[in-house]
């Protein structure tokens, strides 16, 4: 894709950057990376990354690479590493021939580890994870020193030399770095760099039984890569000292990191362990259910790259935390589809209306317009009969005042077609509910017709011969609770009521062979996407995207009027 840089607004980031180029401090070059972990997939908060990290380098003319830190592998795997590159490329970003690994570096990763070892910065340790989280200390307390630290350089080397070759079960030692058991930082209190994980890795096989710490690989890719700003979220600046430490030791390529904050969405979990509970507990369909804040499910509820983009760009870069409402990125979408989205009629929970004066026999092809706020869409034809589906909601049999919808005896405008009038209803025998409408037509109202007249309401329907039967899903939140985070149990607030299934909506015959991703607004009802799994020609299901309500807009609203009263007083 292409952004220019005048999409991509200014930002402390931007700022850092602009200040390294006028001193020349990386030779002119900007050089970013998007480092996921391939233990799950991306969401949107990664998105943010992505936008971010990409954005960067095409707005200043760099380079930006996709390296996947696989350095755990008890949790990665090649779905995975798929998934997340199927995602980069949906969002409209390419990395070109700039795809690493962290395990293309594993040998060299190891011989800095030996370099470190020899230079008496590091030593194979014993203790256990539960003694060194004990010596390690609290905030308010200096760390203790480990019994092993002072091990001699021979016995570190030919112990960590072992400890690659195999010989030692998990969890019996470590290679930690030698720093600072009495530093402020935690980070900085001889921090594990290896650990052994007799392990089958997705990209190396057996070829490792140690393997490198996130915190020990993440520099050391970084720099072998050659990037010059090394972008990631807040939750790593208190790590940012041990990073700047590997590289001064080692002495090799230094790039620089910054810290962002991240994207916290309410009613929503961000975390990718709570996010693989779900899944794996069975709470969703999977990481592509359309509920979960995946791109995936995005991608499958119906949003469009360039909605995500566009919210990405909207919430701005900043160093301060905070929750943005999710009623911002259900913005972006209306505004993206509000011109491209086709205008169709469905009907979700059908009432049946027979037009008594209407023939029998008679099929007329109405048209519609496919978008008023883009007449190059064009317009479709609709076919109209005598026998045809309303919504439920839209006939009251004891109406309050101003419903301006069907009841016996009022009128209203049937959309595209003709004004119709209720005379009898028609009840089922054993349970007395409505089942049937009895109405009539006035021929002298069909819409396009100079001169005829007007009623309040206009009611969306289709045509009994003609509709396509049709699944639809209704999406709401999957939590409750607007930060399910803070909750004991973050589970204890899935809303029961976030998906809602209708087997038995009828569609205008136009959307029988929809393709899967297409996307239309059902008149009244909202933005919907033809599912990219389940939906067949001939047998479509349909995910509501957003309703049409935007709460975003009317927040909008409410603030504007806020600072206008606030500016008059």
């Amino acid at each position: 894709m292409s952004i220019a840089s005048s999409e991509l607004s200014a930002n402390f980031i931007h700022n850092i950057i602009n200040q390294d180029l006028e001193t020349n401090k990386y030779g002119g070059r900007v050089h970013t990376r998007f480092p996921p972990e391939p233990n799950g997939y991306l969401h949107i908060g990664h998105a943010k990354s992505i936008c971010l990290n990409f954005g960067t380098a095409e707005k200043y003319g760099g380079l930006c690479n996709l390296r996947f830190d696989d350095t755990n592998p008890a949790k990665e795997e090649v779905e995975y590493v798929q998934s997340i590159m199927r995602d980069v490329r949906w969002l409209g970003f390419d990395w070109g021939d700039r795809l690493y690994y962290a395990s293309d570096f594993f040998e060299q990763m190891y011989e800095y580890a030996e370099q470190l070892i020899k230079a008496g910065k590091a030593y194979v340790c014993d203790l256990s994870p539960e003694e060194i989280r004990e010596y390690r200390g609290t905030l308010t307390e200096p760390g203790r020193e480990s019994p092993y630290r002072n091990r001699s350089v021979e016995e570190n080397l030919d112990l960590f030399r072992r400890m690659r070759a195999g010989e030692f079960p998990d969890g019996s030692r470590v290679l930690r770095a030698k720093i600072d058991m009495a530093s402020g930082n935690l980070n900085m209190r001889d921090p594990v760099i290896y650990r052994i994980m007799h392990a089958e890795h997705h990209r190396t096989g057996d070829r490792w039984c140690i393997y490198p710490m996130y915190d020990y690989a993440h520099p050391i890719s970084d720099s072998i890569e050659g990037v010059t700003h090394s972008i990631c979220t807040c939750e790593f600046e208190d790590h940012r000292p041990l990073y700047d430490w590997v590289l001064d030791e080692l002495g090799i390529y230094h790039p620089q990191q910054i810290e962002f904050a991240r994207l916290n969405l309410n009613y929503t979990v961000m975390s990718k362990r709570k996010l693989r509970q779900l899944v794996e507990q069975g709470y969703v369909g999977g990481w592509d259910d359309p509920r979960m804040p995946t791109i995936s499910g995005l991608r499958r509820r119906g949003y469009t790259p360039e909605a995500i983009r566009d919210f990405c760009e909207r919430i701005g870069v900043a160093k301060c935390e905070s929750v943005v409402d999710i009623a911002l990125l259900e913005h972006c979408i209306r505004e993206d589809l509000n011109l491209k989205a086709p205008r169709v009629m469905a009907v979700l929970r059908p009432l049946k209306v027979v037009i008594e004066n209407y023939p029998e026999d008679r099929v007329e092809e109405l048209e519609g317009e496919l978008n008023p706020e883009n007449p190059a869409l064009g317009s479709r034809r609709i076919p109209f009969s005598r026998e045809i589906y309303i919504e439920r909601d839209d006939f009251m049999e004891n109406p309050p005042k101003k419903f301006f919808r069907l009841s016996p005896g009022s009128e209203v405008r049937l959309k595209h077609a003709y004004i119709i009038k209720c005379v009898r209803v028609i009840r089922d025998e054993k349970t007395g509910e409505v089942i049937e409408l009895r109405c009539t037509f006035d021929p002298e109202t069909r819409s396009g017709l100079p001169g005829a007249r007007k009623v309040k309401g206009t009611l969306h329907w289709v045509s009994a011969q003609h509709a396509v039967k049709a699944e639809v899903r209704l999406y709401e939140n999957l939590f409750t609770k607007e930060n399910p985070d803070e909750e004991e149990d973050f589970k204890s607030c899935i809303n029961p009521d976030s998906l809602k299934v209708l087997d038995s909506c009828l569609l205008e015959p136009g959307l029988a062979d929809a393709e899967p991703g297409a996307r239309y607004q059902f008149i009244r009802h909202g933005y919907f996407c033809a599912d990219l799994v389940d939906s067949k020609k001939g047998a479509p299901v349909f995910n509501r995207i957003v309703p049409l309500k935007d709460s975003w807009a009317k927040i909008m609203r409410a603030e504007q009027e806020k600072r206008q009263a606030a500016y008059g007083s």
